[in-house]
């Protein structure tokens, strides 16, 4: 038998390190057994899923040195490689588990599923939403039916006992049938949910094993059954520990930057950011913590992967990365990094347009443009000080722009000006006001370049960690303030 391991990332947002992390021990299985490793795009979400992130994914796992075998990109025997694509497939695999009878078609709408579960709730029932709360009597499907009521298809599922699971890490693992739903299968769009797309596309692009993050230990139940339904051989399962910021909660960019293409801009170097991804809960036979990335193929085997949340520590990172900088790198490929990194034509071609005009003699470039060549910014809560803003404006100012910048799908300098100005309004500060906190977080002083343009120059993942670190250095609202702005700023909502 053929090892064939495959990641599935969502083209929704920023390419995550967890979606590196999860990548890099599916290879490194893969490559250990001689196997393939396939990449597929799960774009199933059509109102957020975008072409320009799932380009992202495609760049910045290359950059890391994570290569696939099959892909959207590169093809394959078992195409097409995005869900979308394969659309029609899936809604006969659901239409087949209908008509056996081990899935139905389900009208209820929102407002009746929150009534369902009040009621269960009510009557002391500690379970989740199965066939026989959802089902409709015929004749009302048949009349739901015939008015083109939307409906979903959802699978069947044991409403008692245990399912057991077997894990590659944690062995057989038991879930309770009762806490699992009558999970949606296909969407009322035609689009297929995780859960059934996955298992159709591990099935026929010959999946073996399905090495993937412990948050979809509870789904499990739901896939062996739909292997069973299918009558098909189930790939081994192997759950990897969730990466962990440093106060042991899970990895989120509110606490720790997510995206691969932060550290890219950051300036980390790709051997190192692989070489720490892949310290994330395994470790090397000699128990080194400096290994590069064919080093780790040759070594690895996945029983040496700890259980234990691994913290993802940028600290320890940028400790790793120096190593790399100074006993990898020549003085001459450290200055070729240098300026592949920031000194390039395409980079500098953005900036100087934006400085020329201010200058008199090269000596005050650095002065102008040291920002965009910089990590984040050293500021402190004098460096907001205003005639026309306290504090408290300020604070507010950043966690508003902190929310709309992180709802930006399409990094526009045009876009991002107009949405800014219109938060700016609601907010009743004047334009000029309202964008001086995001000149000092964003270029470290209020006497720069258009905050607006240097946010487009440097991207979306630099502008949104820098904006973060000075509502961080400053401090951000309470809790209770927090779910008041929040309110204010939904009502308002620029998207």
């Amino acid at each position: 038998m053929t090892v064939r391991t495959r990641i599935a990332p969502s083209p929704t947002g920023d390419p995550h390190v967890g979606t590196a992390y999860i990548a890099l021990f599916n290879l490194a299985f893969a490559r250990q057994h001689g196997g393939e490793f396939i990449l597929r795009i799960e774009d199933t979400d059509q109102t957020r899923s975008t072409p320009e992130s799932e380009q992202a994914i495609l760049d910045s796992l290359r950059w890391l040195g994570l290569e696939w075998d099959e892909g959207p990109d590169v093809g394959g025997e078992y195409g097409p490689y995005r869900q979308s694509e394969r659309k029609e497939m899936y809604k006969e695999f659901a239409m087949r588990l209908v008509e056996e009878g081990k899935a139905f078609l389900c009208f209820r709408t929102a407002d009746e599923l929150n009534e369902l579960r009040e009621q269960n709730k009510t009557a002391g029932i500690q379970r989740a939403l199965k066939q026989q709360d959802l089902e409709l009597p015929a004749d009302e499907v048949e009349r739901r039916m015939a008015e083109g009521a939307p409906y979903v298809i959802r699978m069947k599922v044991p409403t008692e006992g245990v399912c057991e699971i077997d894990d590659m890490l944690r062995g057989t693992m038991e879930l309770d049938w009762a806490q699992v739903d009558a999970q949606i299968l296909l969407k009322s769009d035609g689009m297929p949910t995780y859960h059934l797309a996955n298992i159709v596309d591990d099935h026929l692009m010959k999946i073996t094993h399905v090495i993937r993050g412990e948050e979809w230990i509870n789904s499990a139940p739901k896939h062996k059954l739909l292997y069973e339904y299918f009558g098909w051989e189930m790939p081994r399962l192997c759950h990897m520990p969730l990466l962990r910021n440093p106060d042991k909660s899970k990895l989120s960019k509110r606490k720790n930057p997510t995206s691969i293409l932060y550290y890219q801009r950051m300036g980390y170097m790709a051997e190192a950011l692989l070489n720490y991804l892949g310290r994330m809960g395994w470790s090397m036979p000699d128990e080194r913590e400096k290994f590069g990335r064919e080093e780790m193929f040759a070594a690895f085997d996945i029983q040496r992967v700890s259980l234990g949340g691994p913290v993802f520590d940028q600290e320890k990172l940028s400790w790793l990365n120096g190593l790399w900088i100074r006993e990898n790198l020549s003085a001459e490929q450290f200055a070729a990094r240098l300026q592949e990194w920031a000194l390039n034509s395409e980079y500098l071609s953005q900036i100087i347009p934006l400085i020329q005009p201010r200058v008199e003699k090269f000596s005050d470039v650095a002065p102008l443009a040291g920002f965009f060549l910089s990590g984040m910014m050293p500021v402190s809560e004098s460096s907001f000080e205003h005639k026309k803003l306290t504090i408290e404006d300020v604070r507010k100012i950043l966690q508003f722009a902190s929310w709309y910048l992180d709802e930006q799908r399409h990094w526009d300098r045009d876009q991002l000006f107009e949405g800014l100005k219109a938060l700016g309004e609601a907010l009743e500060f004047k334009i000029r006001d309202f964008l001086f906190p995001l000149f000092v977080a964003v270029s470290g002083t209020s006497q720069s370049v258009s905050v607006v343009d240097a946010m487009a120059i440097l991207g979306p993942d630099i502008s949104r960690a820098r904006v973060r670190h000075a509502l961080d250095t400053i401090g951000g609202p309470s809790k209770k303030q927090t779910k008041t702005w929040e309110k204010e700023y939904r009502a308002f909502n620029p998207n």
